[in-house]
């Protein structure tokens, strides 16, 4: 059963959909696919509490750079 049966910002309808989410902790950042209920009016991402755990312990493993667990995908730059 889902939390919201609408958006609680808004009242939109709600749609289940599986979205990207990018974590950042100290200078490094993770990349997740995670699913959320997406307003179909204002595109607000509601998170199971379940998934929020998750997004809590992965920002607090980046960090204390304990990233050993994670697929490296690249190089990210800042532009100066």
């Amino acid at each position: 059963m889902k939390a919201f049966e609408k958006c609680p910002v808004c009242g939109g309808e709600l749609i289940e959909k599986e979205v990207e989410k990018l974590l950042r902790g100290g200078s490094d950042v993770a990349v997740l696919r995670v699913k959320a209920d997406i307003c179909l009016h204002c595109g607000e991402r509601l998170f199971s509490e379940e998934t929020v755990q998750k997004f809590e312990q992965i920002r607090n493993d980046l960090t204390h750079h304990r990233i050993e667990s994670f697929e490296p995908l690249g190089n990210a730059y800042k532009a100066a």
